[in-house]
């Protein structure tokens, strides 16, 4: 049996014909019609990636509202959004609620394939890394992709997927600064210059939340971010 996809779609002939791609390419599919559906059955048992479509059924933000309520359980799970709305405004939302992507309904099935792939080549690069270098330690900081946990001063961070590999990125060489483009590529997503930005604020507050004095993440203006060698 393949990786298990949860796919949260209100449409009933759009997510039959989602499942027959997806088993087609292996995966075991999961099908939810509703966001309380989809809740239900995630507080037991989590899927190895979720694709949530924005609208569901009276719901016309529902799968924002799914995303938050994930997220709460699963900061690392795999999310993609998958809607008919091609919004600027919905996909900055999407991403920056903790997102992994954001794909509109007009795109390929194969398109749709190899974002899912990607999402999970991102997950086994990280545990399939030799183990010096899958496990960061520098100064407080500790970075485990094997099972994707960072730490500081000895306290769990709950980072999104997109999120580790943002630290990881600046982490893994202290003292360098990273441009946008060089974030983008580290964590395989495309985001505009506001969103990366929202996601480097929340990793900040995120380490805040268990050391208020947190200041390794340095924003050089004009060129991008790097981590404080000397924290």
């Amino acid at each position: 049996m393949g990786r298990t996809v949860a796919l949260v779609e209100d449409d009933v002939a759009i997510r039959e014909n989602y499942r027959a791609v997806l088993s087609r390419h292996g995966y075991a599919v999961d099908v939810y019609a509703s966001r309380n559906e989809a809740m239900e059955v995630f507080r037991q048992r989590l899927p190895e990636l979720a694709l949530i479509d924005v609208g569901l059924g009276d719901e016309v933000e529902g799968g924002f509202d799914l995303c938050r309520e994930l997220r709460a359980i699963a900061p690392r799970l795999p999310i993609i959004f998958l809607t008919a709305r091609d919004d600027e405004i919905d996909a900055i939302t999407g991403l920056r609620l903790g997102a992994d992507d954001y794909l509109t309904k007009d795109i390929s099935s194969a398109h749709i394939v190899a974002r899912i792939v990607a999402l999970f080549r991102r997950v086994d690069a990280l545990r399939e890394a030799p183990e010096q270098q899958s496990r960061i330690e520098c100064g407080e900081l500790l970075l485990d992709g094997d099972c994707m946990e960072a730490r500081w001063k000895g306290e769990a961070v709950k980072l999104t997927l997109t999120e580790f590999w943002l630290v990881d990125c600046l982490a893994r060489h202290p003292g360098h600064v990273k441009n946008r483009q060089q974030l983008m590529d580290a964590a395989n997503v495309v985001l505009d210059d506001n969103t990366i930005t929202s996601n480097i604020k929340r990793v900040r507050r995120k380490f805040q939340h268990v050391d208020a004095e947190f200041n390794a993440i340095e924003t050089v203006y004009g060129f991008g971010y790097r981590w404080n060698r000397s924290v």
